[in-house]
């Protein structure tokens, strides 16, 4: 008889919630991560974030294997991978870290369906967020859909309670032997990619001037933290407390934002297709494709969209403030549907959080929980002059850029506001 602790968005040993309570018990533990082929079939086979996944769990086989242990990696569908281990093995207990998403509840609905028809335990934790559900919630239960109120509802939840860290690392004795395999890069079907997840950085000098530095494109102002808390090399926890501790109230608002956009998604799933404010469904898109590849490859004509979404494609990154000027572009000087830009952007960033992303993607659009109005239109010549005034980020990322010779922009800003304004208004009182 064993228990089984099964790695998803929690890519560490150290501080993991549902991995502790798994090594307390008297069964043995058998770890395993799975490459979902109903996830991965549809990426390039050099995506870096699959290669940042298979790194992390080689530092968790590496680990493991100082006392003699390892890891069991699959390659097949959830469902199929548990089928599996149910026939080959007696199991009391399956462990895991909750996910949100609705795509991952759907699967884990199934997998738990299937653990209760052979009664095996299915025991679930709260890892990756500080406050999940329904745990900051208005005083009649009803979820907040304004970011500020949250917030204060946030810190004064957070200033109550004793955040606990996990020692997790320190119990890997009661890992099961096992003869199952540790599958390399190549053998899911994947390679080496350009790209790579740059290192985290939270010393105090960047914490400190975070407030200051973050808008700034050009300057190294920000942490990069998001894709190591996508994927769990960091425990939140210690992230958050740091934050508190340190008083640095910027850095902390931004870890509460991502908490704000999961809290909406599950209580909204259907704003992964929908807008939150169902009237702005109503909008008649332009969706030019020739246009929409233009924004794609960063030839718009306007140097700093074009820097920001040259920065992406070649290394999966683009700052925050850049996301904003790119995303408002799309969605109301071009006239292109939210759920086109959030795709593109689910396809390319290294730190693709699926409820940042979608909250975001509405935010520019207009259309979202807590979203900038739809008549605050970004200009993006004033947002460079403003953020990149020496145009040190669009000359970073732009070869040769030369003001007085740069391509004409594909569209008139004055033309495209008042043509947006007409266009949404339209929706808004249809």
């Amino acid at each position: 008889m064993l228990n089984i602790f099964w790695f998803r968005r929690d890519l560490r040993i150290e501080d993991n919630v549902a991995l502790f309570h798994a090594l307390q018990q008297e069964e043995s533990v058998l770890p395993i991560f799975i490459f979902d082929k109903n996830i991965i079939e549809h990426l390039p086979k050099n995506d870096a974030r699959v290669q940042f996944i298979h790194s992390l769990l080689s530092q968790i086989n590496q680990k493991l294997a100082e006392s003699g242990h390892s890891l069991a990696i699959f390659h097949d569908t959830p469902i199929n991978v548990f089928h599996q281990l149910l026939k080959e093995n007696k199991i009391k207990a399956v462990f895991f870290n909750r996910d949100y998403e609705p795509s991952a509840r759907a699967r884990d609905k199934e997998i738990y369906e299937l653990l209760m028809k052979h009664k095996i335990e299915v025991k679930s934790y709260k890892d990756q967020v500080i406050f999940e559900k329904n745990e900051v919630v208005k005083d009649d239960k009803t979820p907040y859909l304004v970011y500020t109120p949250y917030s204060k509802k946030w810190k004064s939840a957070f200033s109550k309670i004793k955040i606990e860290t996990f020692d997790s690392a320190s119990h890997l004795n009661k890992i099961a032997a096992h003869h199952y395999p540790f599958l390399t890069l190549n053998q899911i079907g994947f390679e080496n990619s350009n790209q790579e997840v740059l290192n985290y950085e939270i010393s105090n000098e960047l914490v400190v001037n975070y407030e200051s530095k973050r808008n700034f494109p050009s300057v190294s102002g920000t942490s990069n933290l998001s894709p190591h808390l996508r994927f769990g090399s960091v425990s939140i926890r210690q992230i958050a407390l740091k934050a508190k501790n340190e008083n640095h109230e910027t850095f902390l608002n931004e870890l509460i934002w991502r908490e704000f956009f999961m809290m909406i998604l599950w209580h909204f799933p259907q704003t992964v297709n929908h807008a939150f404010k169902p009237i702005y469904d109503q909008i008649e898109w332009r969706n030019n494709e020739e246009e929409f590849k233009k924004w794609c490859d960063g030839k718009t004509g306007y140097p700093i969209v074009d820097a920001a979404m040259t920065q992406l494609n070649q290394t999966g990154y683009m700052h925050n403030r850049c996301r904003m000027i790119v995303a408002s572009f799309l969605c109301k000087h071009l006239l292109i549907d939210w759920r086109w830009g959030e795709a593109y952007f689910a396809k390319k960033l290294l730190d693709f959080e699926q409820s940042a992303n979608v909250g975001n993607w509405q935010w520019a659009a207009g259309c979202g929980v807590d979203a900038a109005p739809y008549f605050r239109i970004f200009n993006p010549s004033e947002q460079q002059k403003k953020f990149d005034p020496e145009y040190k980020y669009i000359k970073k990322w732009i070869q040769g850029f030369n003001p007085s010779q740069y391509i004409k922009p594909i569209v008139e800003h004055t033309f495209a506001r008042k043509r947006c304004l007409e266009v949404y208004q339209k929706a808004v009182k249809s």
